[in-house]
């Protein structure tokens, strides 16, 4: 019995410090789903796997650098940018682990049964990158400084040295599956949003 008791009183303490993160995001979230609100997902230093059944973007560049992730640890990236993009069956996940109560998975979905989402001036922060893709007027080995057909260097982002970009007019990719660090948007229309939280790794793949 005492055992049980232990149990019940951290699900309760672990219920007082995650409910309102989950209202809060539940809110963030509506929030995206009617495009009002611009987005950048990054949990603590921890990597989300993402998965795409189809992306169409528009404006399109990748460059290499470093970021900066909780705790101060710095991790190289490929950043991916587009001016604009089309989402469908998109899967976001993040498994946090909690002391003693172990593996947290938080899971979003959004853009299946004939819906899209919709990002403009979208980055993904990734270190893994597995897909089929197509890219129409690409440029490959242009300076990251001087692209022009992307949204441009995000905020704060420095290139690697002796690094170099690619950039086109266009990309689609299907069957996206990737690890990423970090993911920010001037504007991200989530349709069809569904967001889950469960215990243990419940991950898009």
């Amino acid at each position: 019995m005492e055992s049980v008791a232990r149990g019940g009183t951290r699900w309760k303490r672990f219920a007082v410090v995650m409910v309102p993160s989950v209202a809060a995001t539940a809110a963030v979230g509506v929030a995206l789903a009617q495009g009002a609100l611009a987005a950048s997902f990054s949990v603590s230093g921890q990597q989300a796997k993402v998965s795409v059944d189809r992306l169409d973007g528009k404006g399109f560049v990748q460059y290499g650098t470093i970021d900066t992730v909780h705790g101060g640890k710095k991790v190289p990236v490929a950043v991916s940018a587009f001016k604009s993009a089309e989402l469908r069956g998109l899967c976001q996940s993040v498994v946090i682990p909690v002391p003693v109560f172990g593996d947290v998975s938080v899971k979003l979905n959004a853009g299946n049964n004939g819906k899209v989402v919709e990002a403009k001036n979208l980055y993904i922060d990734l270190d893994q990158l597995d897909a089929d893709a197509t890219f129409k007027n690409i440029n490959i080995g242009v300076s990251a400084n001087d692209t022009s057909k992307g949204p441009g260097l995000k905020d704060g982002d420095a290139v690697l040295p002796g690094s170099f970009a690619q950039e086109a007019d266009e990309a689609v990719l299907t069957g996206v599956k990737q690890t990423s660090w970090a993911t920010s948007a001037g504007t991200f229309k989530l349709s069809g949003l569904s967001l889950n939280v469960a215990k243990g790794k419940n991950e898009c793949f």
